[in-house]
């Protein structure tokens, strides 16, 4: 019985495995494209050459710097407020608007208004993923001009 709890102890027969890779195989060189080249283990992901033979891959991104990252978290909480902005001062509305329009296209205009900062800030994230800075800079500032709570701006949390 000791014997075989020795046994599991020692790591025999590792030095047998090959340290060198195996050449991938040439039908899977001849399946991708022209310029295309498999890279990683088992080459499940394919990159794209560059002219000079190496891999890019499109995951690679370099990453934000400090103040991109100041800006999205200060316009990211401007968007936070317009969102809660918009529901207090649409909430305040809400009793003398029932006379201009039904209840439930006030309901859709009102959740529409406060889901609007949100999607603008995803719309605008996604969209200049691949943009220039500036780019990114000017649309999130055109959000915050554009989508302030009219209703909680004039009317406050009070009402009128």
């Amino acid at each position: 019985m000791t014997s075989d709890a020795d046994d599991a102890l020692t790591w025999e027969g590792d030095d047998d495995r090959p340290t060198q890779k195996p050449a991938p195989d040439a039908e899977q060189k001849s399946a991708l494209p022209r310029g295309w080249n498999a890279v990683g283990k088992r080459s499940e992901t394919v990159g794209r050459l560059q002219d000079d033979d190496t891999v890019t891959d499109s995951a690679e991104r370099p990453p934000l710097s400090t103040p991109m990252l100041l800006l999205l978290g200060i316009v990211g909480g401007v968007y936070l407020l317009y969102t809660v902005g918009w529901i207090i001062g649409g909430l305040t509305l809400q009793s003398s608007a029932m006379f201009l329009i039904p209840d439930v296209m006030y309901q859709v205009a009102l959740w529409a208004a406060a889901l609007a900062p949100s999607l603008w800030f995803g719309a605008v994230w996604m969209l200049t993923r691949r943009a220039a800075s500036w780019m990114r800079v000017v649309g999130l500032l055109g959000g915050v001009l554009l989508l302030v709570p009219w209703p909680f701006v004039m009317t406050g949390a009070v009402g009128a």
